[in-house]
This record gives C-alpha cells, structure tokens and sequence, in this order.
C-alpha cells in the first residue's frame, strides 16, 4: 500500500514565498519535501514554474477558485478567472488537480445552493479533462452547519458531484465543523484523495456559521502537528490507501513558520504517514 506523498500548501508561508519565492521554496526542499500546494498561482503560473523547477520541487495540486464569482479569504477577496484560463496556468505550473479553497458560508445553507455548486464544479471537470487536469474541492467548517435527510451540506455535496472530482478533507476545520474526523475520512473512501494536517485549539464553536463573528486567521490557536486537539494520526489510518496527499498548513503559524512545517513534517515521517 503507497503511503501519501507529503505536501506544504505554500498559503502557510504567503510572506515569506511573496518575498522571496526561490529561497524559500530551497528551505522547503532542504527539510526533504519533494511537493508543495501552490495558491494564487493564476496570475503568476512562470514564476512559481520556475521557482518549483529551481528547488527541485512539484505542485501536484493546486488552489484556485472555481465556484464563486469572486472568491472570499480571510485576507481579502479575489477575482476569479474564467476556468480555461485557471487551467492553462495550471498546466503551466505542473499542476494536475485544480481544488476550490471556498465557498461563502450562505451557500451551504440551503439544497439547492449545495447542488448548485455541485453543478458547478462537475461543469469545471468537464473542462479541465480538456486540459488532462482534475478538479477538487477544499472545505473549512461552513459545510458542516446545515443538514439535509441526515446528511450535512459537505457530504450531500459529496454525493452529487462526478466520481472524477476529487476529495481534500481539512481535519482541523472538519473538526471544527462538529465531525467525527476519522469516521468521515472513512465513509469518503475512495473520494478523498488529499487532506490537510492541520492541527490546534479547536474553537468551542463553529467560526464559519451564518452568526459567528467575522472570522481572522489570527485568531487561531493552532499548533504543531501532533499537539493539539485533531485526531490527526486516526484519521491519516482511516485514509489509508485513499488518500495521496498529506498536505502540511497552518493558518496562523505560531513560531518560525520553515520551523513550523519541519515539526509537523517530523510527525507525519515518525509514525510512517507519508513517503
């Protein structure tokens, strides 16, 4: 059985790839990763190409909106570009699964909004398999909020969306939605293809629901992989043989951020989770 390849998603260090895209992608290779998740590649697909191919280094997945006119983040909001024009920088890049980061809160709260960005992105499969590339969709915890006939948004979305789009589960924002982490990763199977390891405080409740606050990454408690509160070493067993990517990320990392994703990474190589 392969073991997952081990991945960082570059938005853990935004400042520091935004400054210096070379040099830090070399700090990353030097830990011994070979694969990074690169974000906000669209605008700039020959400068990460070349930074990735300088660091001996490959992007098998990749964050870019699909689904939303413009795309929310916790920094700002961007503009999203046609679908062809995602996957040709995608292709650029080297990257072979395109994932949807988000997708606003009000839309996961009724039926037809969750089969409505099902379509959407079954319609976006259809075009990157014209371009030899997948699509993905990556939660947070606004999909776990409403439920329909038993089942939550997240996984109703699941169940309509083509067999050809793939799965990358977050585990702290699972966790965070309310789940059984390990027990979802288990009934996504053959679906769920990535996560994210990601571990912290958890919030007491859901940050992301339709009343909560404004929500600010920086007001994460999140730790070193291993440290905090998601059942991270379960839920990588319950996706053994599933899941490809074991993607490191932290939304607030709280020291040295290439300190940060060694620690994690030690983690991941000391029980055998990834190769």
């Amino acid at each position: 059985m392969a073991l997952p390849l081990a991945s960082v998603q570059l938005y853990t260090l935004a400042a520091e790839f935004s400054a210096d895209p070379h040099g830090s992608l070399d700090k990353l290779a030097a830990l011994g990763l070979q694969n990074v998740e690169a974000f906000d590649f669209v605008r700039r697909p020959k400068e990460i190409r070349a930074a990735l191919d300088g660091a001996g280094l490959a992007s098998p997945t990749g964050h870019a909106p699909l689904l939303s006119d413009e795309l929310w983040t916790p920094d700002g909001s961007i503009p999203t570009p046609a679908p062809e024009v995602v996957f040709e920088a995608a292709a650029t890049v080297g990257i072979t699964t395109v994932i949807d980061p988000f997708v606003a809160v009000d839309r996961w709260l009724t039926q037809d909004g969750v089969t409505d960005i099902a379509e959407r992105l079954n319609r976006a499969a259809e075009v990157a398999a014209g371009f030899g590339l997948r699509v993905g969709y990556h939660n947070h915890a606004q999909e776990f909020f409403a439920s329909f006939d038993g089942n939550t948004a997240f996984e109703r979305f699941v169940s309509l969306t083509d067999e050809t789009v793939e799965i990358e589960l977050d585990l702290f924002w699972a966790l965070a939605g309310g789940q059984d982490v390990p027990a979802l990763v288990s009934r996504l199977g053959s679906r769920l293809v990535a996560v994210h390891v990601k571990d912290g405080v958890v919030p007491p409740s859901n940050p992301f629901a339709p009343d909560a606050p404004a929500f600010a990454s920086d007001s994460l408690d999140q730790r070193h992989a291993g440290e905090g509160d998601v059942p991270l070493a379960d839920s990588l067993r319950a996706g053994a043989g599933a899941i490809r990517y074991a993607v490191i990320e932290y939304d607030n990392p709280p020291g040295d951020v290439f300190d940060d994703v060694a620690a994690s990474l030690a983690f991941l190589r000391s029980a055998s989770f990834v190769r």
